[in-house]
């Protein structure tokens, strides 16, 4: 079950793959996001009928500039002995006081995908005050002192850090660094930016066996077929909540697909402004075509 921290699109980066669309607002400062109190109520009524593996914190941006993290986490350590992951593009750990509110979390899932500043600059195009060498050092200041499992992502574009050069630096400081796990990922949904092409899985399988036994790969490249399945789940979904407010088990269950990718499928939509979500005893619908003023969300 994912918690969205960030009110979109809140971020330290505007990366290339990103599906959630382009930063609006881009920063390194951060601050009390989105309503605390609604949230851990929102968590509250969720909780009671769901029981996930895991409550991951992401958001639409990074979720590291939600002041409030740390009071999140021991929030949901209060209401339940579930497991919690962050999700976090790992630019921030540099500063102590944001490393310190995420010590309690079970899992931090950091992202590092280049040892080089220039081809860092031309994937994540970070904020102004960040450079590559810095966040780096963050990274590795947090694995010295957390004490869960740290499981560092690396995304993945077609020739842009999948050359040879690229992936002989990333390794030296993934040694240096000793993450639990190294999760390759590569492009599977509309990025933000054309330039953000997926690594075909023979090239993936390279990397994967050059890097060693700790890496795995959790993204594929998809097919034609998938992307027309994805619009055609889109159309399906404004046509349904055209008609009445639909629950994400609803849409679930009519497009056949699992919670999780519908939830997705939802959030994108959500960003792009084709629906809007509404509550109703303690239930979230959605309409379509319709704004809304939260900025808050929890996908099941």
């Amino acid at each position: 079950m994912g918690v969205d921290l960030i009110p979109p699109k809140t971020c330290t980066y505007d990366c290339l793959y990103c599906e959630v669309g382009r930063t609006t607002c881009h920063t390194i400062d951060a601050g009390p996001l989105v309503p605390l109190n609604e949230l851990l109520k929102e968590l509250k009524l969720v909780l009671r009928k769901n029981q996930p593996d895991t409550i991951t914190l992401a958001g639409s941006g990074e979720p590291t500039l939600n002041s409030e993290i740390d009071r999140i986490i021991s929030s949901i350590k209060e209401m339940t002995a579930v497991k919690t992951a962050l999700l976090t593009n790992g630019s921030l750990f540099w500063n102590d006081e944001i490393l310190q509110k995420v010590l309690d979390a079970d899992i931090i899932l950091p992202t590092l995908s280049t040892a080089f500043e220039e081809t860092h600059n031309k994937i994540h195009r970070p904020c102004q005050g960040l450079n590559l060498s810095r966040i780096i050092g963050g990274i590795k200041q947090l694995r010295k002192r957390y004490q869960g499992l740290m499981f560092l992502e690396v995304v993945l574009l077609s020739g842009i850090n999948d050359t040879e050069r690229e992936i002989e630096g990333l390794k030296t400081v993934i040694n240096e660094i000793s993450p639990d796990k190294i999760q390759l990922n590569t492009i599977i949904r509309p990025p933000s930016d054309l330039r953000a092409i997926p690594v075909d899985m023979t090239r993936m399988n390279q990397i994967k066996d050059f890097l060693g036994d700790k890496a795995e790969i959790i993204a594929y490249r998809p097919s034609d077929k998938k992307t027309t399945e994805y619009d055609s789940g889109s159309l399906s979904i404004i046509e349904m909540s055209r008609r009445r407010p639909v629950r994400l088990v609803d849409i679930a269950d009519a497009l056949n697909m699992p919670l999780e990718e519908a939830g997705r499928l939802i959030k994108g939509m959500l960003i792009k402004g084709d629906i809007s979500k509404r509550e109703h005893e303690g239930e979230i619908f959605y309409v379509a075509r319709q704004h809304s003023n939260e900025v808050y969300s929890i996908t099941k």
